[in-house]
């Protein structure tokens, strides 16, 4: 019966879990406001409490510490409560801590292992077959996402038909000022260390996205290396495709 009861919490439990930052941010919140009326509701007492102590010292005014002997029972259940709050806060966010360090080792064995098999097939095939297998992949990416389904954004910067891999965004530029952007954050990268995909977009004249703030290359990695592939769209119109030898981190800042 205990087995069974066990098993049908199991799934309640790894909810609550999965779900812990989100409950625990909750729970803090929402103690720190109950925190915040229970000081309130304590003070007409606690100003109470001080009137009687200065009638019963004949004062007009108390000391510090007398104010502080007199009251601090008054607000010991918010001060309980605020202290509650600010664990579960401090808990979300060791939660969230180990989670994005979990996840950022992941990334970092898997990054790890793609390019040690990369290599490996290099090593095994050939240098120029290798290449030819990559420009394949680069013609799978646009035939899978042909620019007839997507909006072609002008950036002023070339008429040369693009497509990021990344982002998947096909934009108008040219290969030259795309080499031109590529060279100045190399540059810059020298000296900031690190280099986030956004700073990329900016560079070429595409809106930022929401991850091209947490990926990006850190110069301990070397640099940005694009790999350009150009592939025939679904018209014929020429399509230069854009990979990278050296994908952009997550975490990559520290």
């Amino acid at each position: 019966m205990k087995q069974k009861i066990m098993k049908a919490l199991r799934p309640v439990q790894i909810s609550i879990q999965k779900r812990s930052p989100e409950i625990l941010t909750g729970i803090g919140i929402a103690g720190a406001i109950i925190a915040t009326v229970m000081a309130v509701k304590a003070t007409p007492k606690a100003l109470s409490l001080m009137g009687e102590k200065k009638k019963d010292l004949e004062k007009e005014q108390l000391s510090p510490v007398e104010t502080v002997k007199t009251c601090w029972s008054c607000y010991v259940p918010a001060a309980v409560t605020g202290g509650f709050s600010i664990a579960c806060l401090i808990g979300a966010n060791s939660v969230h801590l180990k989670r994005n360090a979990a996840l950022a080792t992941a990334f970092t064995l898997s990054e790890t292992t793609l390019k040690e098999y990369k290599e490996k097939v290099a090593e095994k095939i050939g240098q120029k077959k290798e290449q030819d297998i990559r420009d394949e992949i680069a013609k799978d990416k646009i035939t899978r996402d042909p620019v007839s389904s997507n909006e072609v954004i002008l950036t002023g910067k070339g008429n040369t038909l693009c497509y990021d891999a990344v982002s998947g965004r096909y934009f108008r530029s040219d290969r030259d000022k795309i080499d031109k952007a590529l060279n100045e954050l190399n540059r810059r990268m020298m000296s900031e260390m690190y280099i986030s995909l956004n700073d990329f977009y900016d560079e070429i004249g595409l809106s930022r996205i929401g991850l091209g703030d947490v990926l990006g290359w850190n110069i301990e990695k070397g640099f940005i290396s694009p790999e350009f592939s150009y592939q025939g769209a679904e018209d014929g119109t020429p399509c230069l495709v854009i990979s990278y030898l050296v994908d952009p981190q997550y975490n990559f800042f520290s």
